[in-house]
């Protein structure tokens, strides 16, 4: 989780092979991430359902300290999403490219663990962070849990992760080092990242278990994507908890960016300045 500002590189800067280390689903690293040309469901099918904000946060968050608050967490059907910048989460168990000598602000741990009771390992694992509960947003309240099922989208790619940190309560748009890099995103925790254009999208009550599971997690985010931009409401998936989902969350905002599309409401970039 990252409470201290971070520069990012420009957002033009090379991108990175967007495939990550073969490994076997039953090893400790977690399975292969498949490819862009595995996924059937594509970017613009996505972001074309995630145009109009219906805002299901009670305001607004920054992308960094230093950014205006004016990112919104919406609701769509069996889905939130939010569009932000991405920082490089790099904590928990320390690898090569994620220890206290690659990145200033490590943690050795995270949120939540895997099902062996270690802390996720950033540099194989894809997952994203949720705000801390607030009274901007309180993500249990809509479904969203460790382990939840994610789609990223990024300039034309499409990546399935996990939820598996929390960040500062203020501050949304973060992601670990192997998503970044499977997004082809600088991954560096000290100098990556990008400065907007990043979409993530959560699907309600959707959990891969266990949350290590990539492969399981690109299966439920595969399928449910299908449903998300099918407009049908998803059902029962593989993995998913078998109690019900919570109730809304009461205070919805009744502002005038309902219904409109995110260029309309908040501007052409959707992230603030680079570095948190």
């Amino acid at each position: 989780m990252r409470f201290q500002s971070l520069t990012l590189v420009a957002a033009g800067a090379a991108l990175l092979a967007p495939t990550m280390p073969t490994a076997s689903p039953a090893a400790d690293e977690g399975p292969e991430v498949r490819r862009a040309t595995d996924i059937d469901v594509s970017a613009a099918d996505l972001l074309s359902k995630a145009r109009e904000c219906d805002p299901v946060s009670r305001g607004r968050y920054r992308s960094d300290s230093r950014a205006p608050a004016k990112i919104p967490v919406c609701g769509a059907r069996g889905a939130v999403f939010w569009k932000a910048d991405m920082d490089i989460d790099c904590d928990g168990r320390p690898t090569r490219h994620c220890n206290r000598r690659t990145d200033p602000y490590f943690s050795a741990a995270t949120a939540y663990q895997q099902s062996d009771g270690r802390h996720l390992n950033a540099e194989r694992l894809p997952y994203i962070v949720v705000p801390t509960p607030s009274h901007i947003w309180d993500h249990g309240a809509h479904g969203v849990q460790g382990g939840s099922v994610a789609a990223v989208v990024y300039r034309g790619r499409v990546r399935y992760a996990v939820v598996g940190d929390v960040g500062p309560p203020g501050i949304i748009g973060e992601a670990s080092y192997a998503t970044a890099k499977a997004l082809g995103i600088p991954p560096d925790p000290r100098s990556g990242g990008t400065a907007s254009g990043v979409t993530y999208i959560v699907f309600k009550d959707a959990r891969a278990q266990p949350i290590e599971d990539t492969a399981a997690a690109t299966r439920i985010g595969e399928r449910l994507a299908r449903e998300f931009v099918g407009g049908e409401p998803h059902g029962q998936s593989q993995g998913r908890p078998q109690d019900p989902s919570p109730g809304q969350s009461p205070g919805r905002p009744q502002g005038p960016s309902q219904g409109r599309s995110y260029q309309e409401s908040y501007g052409e970039s959707y992230g603030g300045p680079p570095g948190r």
